[in-house]
């Protein structure tokens, strides 16, 4: 039996002005992430928050500074060759003002306009969740 890599994974929801930042990504290793759509994040590291992980990943990934509040939801998804547990946090920014360094394209989007685009399964579950809870739908 294979044992898959399990990874913990961490996203911000950054809303400004009643939008939300999804990004997309680019050419992946693997053909069912690639050019998807996700919140942005990333691997949270030995030792590390998961808050921790979020700033540390938007400032790499993005050169973001954000500050990460609270938990908004947690899933966990079975890829084909790996399986995440994908955390969501609602951070805020000082600005909408980023540089793109690993993801193909970005968008503000709506809360109501997300399920427009194609979106990683695991990002597409915790959108799910979202639209079920009464904050997310005003």
């Amino acid at each position: 039996m294979t044992c898959r890599k399990h990874y913990k994974v961490v996203a911000a929801v950054i809303e400004v002005g009643g939008k939300v930042l999804c990004m997309q990504r680019g050419v992946t290793r693997y053909s069912y992430t690639s050019y998807l759509w996700e919140f942005p994040g990333g691997k949270v590291e030995e030792g590390e928050t998961p808050e921790q992980a979020l700033h540390r990943e938007l400032l790499e990934e993005m050169d973001l500074d954000v500050e990460v509040h609270e938990h908004l939801a947690t899933v966990t998804h079975d890829y084909p060759d790996f399986t995440i547990t994908l955390a969501a946090y609602r951070c805020t920014a000082a600005t909408t003002a980023f540089t793109m360094r690993e993801h193909a394209a970005s968008r503000w989007l709506h809360w109501n306009e997300l399920q427009s685009l194609d979106w990683c399964a695991a990002d597409a579950r915790l959108i799910s969740q979202f639209i079920k809870t009464k904050d997310f739908t005003d």
